[in-house]
């Protein structure tokens, strides 16, 4: 069944709001078959009334989010009864309990709260029981001389929005949605390859599978493949796309990587330290960020002056002088120092050229030198990130964390 989205509020076309409905709403449909296929974002006002009267020809299920307050803007109810020309009744029970919510919170009574118990003509009232605006569920061609959608008509804050669909829209959706064959979505997190190469390597034998949508989305040091298909279809795919990307792929369910070491280091009872220099802080700021990084993470240490990387980490000033800061030496002394201070199981370090200027012939902008020190080595890897500094040191972090992840299982393998 066709559906679609319509996000109403001048606020999310400024900018000030983001729109957090539509990742939601299309991972909770997914399962009953459903696909959004057009997502509209319109301000307050006759736009809304003119994107519904296009959406009404084209959608059979119409999801509108916000514009059911008390104020002044919200308009969403009235332009949808006026376009489908049902009368508004103000719901007694409604009204009554708006009347209780707000004294029980002490809230002042005023008169345009009472519009948040007017409903159209045959409307169902979908409950919010975290906010006073109810949704409302007007069936497919309610008016049966306006041929309309199954419209839901759903409060604009997450915190209010989200429990109603599980409670209210989704037995709903279940009732009217047709069965179909069952499909399912899976994802491959894939880092240290870029999205061109992926698609080379994988691009055409998947899509000569019968019933496989193959789709992919880039992100600073990382390809999400994405398979879309029914289960039979899908196992010649998956087959096809863990034999030739491997170990490349740090996850079918974990979109950081960041949490797939904190994982790995959990089950192995092992710890790690940070040495960062390009980096400043990136790396520890996205351990800690996860649940479970105190198990794990001893220390980091920020060291972006030469001072620093001497005083704080014991690197030999003539290894300095001789290779430079940014160079394979100075990142094996900074994995070594920091692992020996922490006392950690493994060491993570990065010294690079973020730029847009210090580079140089030999080592240009976006050079960086990644190191992990352990008990029995300390190796190290050049990589070359021409980009702006904020998306050098993703692509950096990204490469640490790799170089960690393919240490980690190949002891699990031995």
């Amino acid at each position: 069944m066709r559906t679609a989205i319509l996000n109403t509020g001048t606020e999310l076309l400024l900018g000030d709001v983001q729109d957090a409905h539509l990742a939601f709403i299309a991972r909770e449909i997914f399962p009953l078959g459903l696909r959004i296929e057009e997502r509209r974002t319109v301000p307050d006002g006759q736009a809304i009334r003119d994107a519904l009267a296009e959406l009404f020809l084209r959608a059979e299920i119409l999801f509108v989010t916000g514009g059911l307050g008390p104020t002044s803007d919200d308009i969403t109810r009235e332009m949808i009864a006026g376009l489908l020309g049902l009368e508004l009744h103000q719901h007694p029970q409604l009204l009554a309990s708006l009347r209780q919510r707000l004294q029980t919170r002490g809230i002042k009574w005023t008169s345009g709260i009472a519009r948040q118990a007017d409903v159209p003509a045959g409307a169902q009232i979908l409950p919010n029981e975290n906010g006073s605006a109810s949704g409302l569920y007007l069936k497919a061609n309610i008016n049966s001389h306006i041929a309309s959608p199954h419209l839901f008509a759903l409060p604009g804050p997450p915190r209010e929005l989200q429990p109603m669909f599980g409670r209210s829209v989704m037995p709903i959706l279940h009732s009217i949605v047709r069965p179909s064959k069952p499909f399912e979505c899976r994802i491959y997190h894939v880092t240290g390859i870029g999205e061109s190469l992926v698609e080379e390597a994988i691009g055409q034998r998947i899509s000569a599978i019968s019933g496989v949508e193959l789709g992919y989305c880039s992100r600073p040091g990382d390809v999400d493949v994405r398979i879309i298909g029914e289960s039979n279809a899908l196992e010649r795919a998956d087959k096809i796309i863990r034999t030739t990307l491997g170990d490349s792929i740090y996850s079918t369910s974990e979109a950081a990587l960041e949490k797939v070491i904190i994982k790995l280091l959990t089950k192995r009872k092992e710890t790690l330290a940070l040495a960062e220099s390009c980096t400043g802080g990136l790396l520890a700021n996205r351990i800690t960020n996860m649940p479970g990084a105190s198990t794990v993470l001893l220390a980091g240490y920020i060291v972006y002056s030469n001072e620093a990387k001497i005083n704080a980490l014991g690197v030999d000033l003539k290894l300095i002088e001789r290779y430079g800061a940014v160079s394979e030496p100075v990142a094996r002394a900074l994995a070594e120092g920091a692992r020996m201070r922490a006392r950690s199981t493994f060491a993570l370090s990065t010294t690079g050229i973020a730029g847009p200027t210090g580079g140089s012939p030999g080592k240009p902008v976006g050079t960086v030198y990644v190191a992990l020190a352990s008990l029995d080595q300390t190796i190290a890897r050049k990589f070359f990130f021409p980009s702006d500094r904020e998306t050098f040191k993703e692509l950096a972090a990204q490469a640490a964390f790799d170089l960690l992840r393919k240490k980690l299982i190949s002891r699990s393998n031995q």
